[in-house]
């Protein structure tokens, strides 16, 4: 496959809600199953900056350096040979860009949203500091966290791992097919948080429906902070 897209992924916010397995078959595109840790379901609240952005090799003028919100659930697919892809499916993906919202919906059906997004990213010889904030619904929505400075690796099998090392994106198309595409990217590190700092000041029912309002009241089963990396997607195909 040739390389449609590439770009950074950085300063990752990734907050987990463990959620019954229910929930999510409506959103569970054909021929896959979900992918659990240690039993466990997961949805992710995401939010990340989208740097350096180059479309078939190109920038796109204005569109390079962006943010991205998202709600996303993690899903494998059995192949052949007794192997597994392991994936992501979003519920729905904020960007603050039209056309690039637009361009996603209606050609590759992906379930994107332009609003409004900025983040601040704050990094001190002791402390770093990553926000993520819009507005939706008459309504100013934030995620933020306090961290070590200092990257480090992650645990192999570690939830960290299992929420990082999906490298696979798949869409449920209108007409019951399933798209597909590969995200290439190395192994990435995260931040140490300091205790509990972080916020979550969302309305879940509000952006994303009202399946998914029990968020608001649900603990957050875990937050890491991911630095990313460069990442390359490759042309997508139906399955």
């Amino acid at each position: 496959m040739s390389v449609f897209l590439t770009a950074e992924w950085r300063k990752l916010i990734m907050a987990q809600y463990e959620v019954d397995l229910a929930i999510l078959a409506p959103y569970l595109p054909y021929g896959l199953e979900l992918d659990l840790f240690q039993g466990r379901c997961y949805v992710s609240l995401v939010g990340f900056l989208f740097d350096r952005v180059r479309l078939k090799g190109l920038p796109i003028p204005f569109h390079t350096r962006f943010e991205e919100i998202n709600l996303r659930f993690y899903v494998k697919r059995h192949e052949p040979d007794g192997t597994f892809k392991r994936g992501v499916v979003f519920i729905r993906e904020f960007v603050p860009l039209a056309t690039i919202a637009c361009v996603a919906r209606h050609f590759y059906e992906e379930p994107y949203k332009a609003i409004p997004i900025n983040h601040r990213i704050e990094s001190g010889p002791n402390d770093l500091f990553v926000q993520y904030s819009w507005n939706l619904g008459y309504r100013a929505h934030t995620i933020s966290v306090n961290a070590n400075p200092n990257p480090r690796d992650i645990i192999p099998g570690s939830e960290e791992e299992f929420i990082t090392e999906h490298y696979w994106g798949y869409t449920k198309r209108s007409d019951g097919s399933t798209s597909a595409y590969e995200v290439h990217h190395p192994r990435w590190q995260t931040y140490k948080l300091h205790g509990q700092q972080y916020r979550i000041e969302v309305d879940m029912g509000m952006l994303y429906g009202p399946a998914f309002e029990f968020l608001n009241d649900t603990w957050v089963s875990s937050v890491l902070l991911a630095e990313g990396s460069p990442i390359s997607v490759l042309s997508g195909f139906r399955l």
